[in-house]
């Protein structure tokens, strides 16, 4: 660690140099920059780069450096395991870098290290192009894709990842570094779903895809009818082209238009039908699940931007993530599934199962994602207010955990879960991937630095 007249002379340059803003415990503005997604998250960095530019990012990692201290790397959303933030290190953040530049002609784009998926999802829709983005739009592009990256889309163009065509990365010693297929293919690799392991990722190009029309069945239910609701969409989706995907949730009833205000707070069970394709098409789908006794329902077509608006989570409650992958959704699941829905705790909490398979199962196997085989996937998410809650709400997402083994493939995808230990970080890589992505590491980031992340240490 520097000395006190070392690092106050240190800190003085960097606000002289940064672009950016810079903020210290003592200054106006700290608690609003240290503040996470996640209020069970609450820690103390020594200092926060706010960088606008990857010169900036470049500046604030080589600060970091040559004070050794610890960096956490802030990109635009979620870090639910609060890795975006450490106690007495530096947070590199990227929230002020959000430019998205859309090439039509090429079908790519190029985004920033710290734009949210409401940044990328907006800028491509008057093109009528997308890309698999996370299910919520204050999700961060950086990331979710290189997480490997899950959504609406998946089924239909494959997980992000699928669609990295290369990512700008400012590493440990401060260099910057392009990868792609054809420039450090090895790193490329890693970058599919080994996170923020190797470096600050200042940008990434993602092939688009074109999306003219886009529509969604969404229905309510009483909970009683969730076993019949979750077989129906089991049976529906299996038969379904790829351009279907969505799930089956129990949740609380929030104030929103498409819930009945009677029902504004009571458990509710709900059947999301997403479609790549026209309004026409999606009907015909989604006839078996309107045919069952519901109390509301949102049908039609819509800006796919918009879906993405509609389950956003809200910021500053607390939060506790989990998933299990399936190797199938037999009755007895499902039946364990609902019994899991209907002990929800009634707060902000979400509960849903959704269908993998499709380009996502088809896509390319060599990258550490080893969860893409597996045709299902439980995401229990607890979101509440009271800390008074903490130990029910976690509780029930451990017991949903529990439920979901006899049917486990075993693999996870790390974006979904929080810090689940070093054996689940193996489990969303997967085994022969981690040993690869460990000498990998060694040699982008021998020293570890970047460590607030579900961690691969190197080699």
């Amino acid at each position: 660690m520097a000395s006190p007249s070392k690092a106050g002379a240190a800190l003085a340059a960097l606000r002289e140099d940064l672009v950016g803003d810079v903020f210290a415990p003592s200054d106006a503005g700290y608690d609003e920059a240290r503040t996470v997604f996640n209020a069970m998250i609450d820690r103390r960095p020594a200092v926060i780069a706010q960088c606008v530019d990857e010169n900036d990012v470049v500046r604030a990692v080589r600060f970091g450096r040559d004070l050794d201290l610890n960096i956490a790397v802030r990109g635009g959303g979620h870090s639910v395991a609060g890795t975006a933030v450490n106690d007495g290190g530096l947070v590199v953040d990227l929230r002020h870098m959000r430019a998205v530049s859309v090439d039509p002609a090429a079908e790519a784009v190029r985004v920033a290290g710290g734009a949210t998926m409401s940044d990328l999802d907006r800028a491509c829709q008057p093109h009528a192009l997308a890309t698999t983005g996370g299910r919520a739009s204050t999700t961060g592009v950086g990331g979710f894709v290189l997480g490997g990256g899950s959504g609406w889309l998946d089924r239909w163009c494959g997980l992000a990842v699928d669609n990295l065509v290369g990512v700008e990365l400012v590493t440990a010693d401060g260099e910057r570094v392009h990868a792609s297929a054809d420039e450090n293919p090895e790193l490329f690799w890693g970058l599919h779903g080994g996170g923020g392991n190797f470096g600050v990722a200042t940008a990434l190009t993602l092939k688009l895809h074109e999306l003219p029309e886009f529509s969604i069945a969404l229905v309510l239910y009483l909970p009683e009818f969730g076993p019949e609701v979750t077989r129906t969409y089991r049976e529906l989706i299996t038969i379904a082209p790829d351009e279907a995907s969505g799930g089956v949730l129990y949740l609380t009833g929030p104030p929103e238009e498409f819930v009945p205000p009677h029902l504004v707070g009571s458990l509710l069970c709900g059947a999301l039908l997403t479609y790549a394709g026209p309004e026409e098409d999606m009907r015909k789908l989604a006839e078996p699940l309107l045919a069952l006794p519901h109390e509301s329902e949102i049908v039609g077509a819509m800006p796919y931007a918009d879906v993405q608006c509609m389950l956003d989570d809200p910021p500053g409650m607390r939060n506790y993530w989990s998933a299990e992958y399936l190797t199938s959704a037999p009755d007895s699941y499902l039946d364990a599934f609902c019994a899991g829905g209907d002990a929800m705790p009634a707060t902000g909490t979400i509960h849903v199962l959704f269908p993998q398979g499709g380009a996502i199962a088809a896509g390319p196997h060599e990258y550490p994602v080893p969860y893409r085989d597996a045709p299902w996937a439980v995401h229990p998410f607890a979101i509440w207010e009271d800390p008074a809650d903490d130990e029910r709400c976690v509780s029930w997402v451990r017991e949903v955990r529990a439920a979901a083994q006899p049917w486990s493939t075993g693999a996870v995808y790390l974006n979904f879960i929080g810090d689940e230990g070093a054996e689940r970080v193996v489990a969303g890589l997967g085994p022969e991937n981690t040993r690869r992505l460990a000498d990998l590491k060694r040699r982008y980031d021998p020293d570890n630095v970047f460590r607030f992340n579900h961690n691969i240490r190197p080699a």
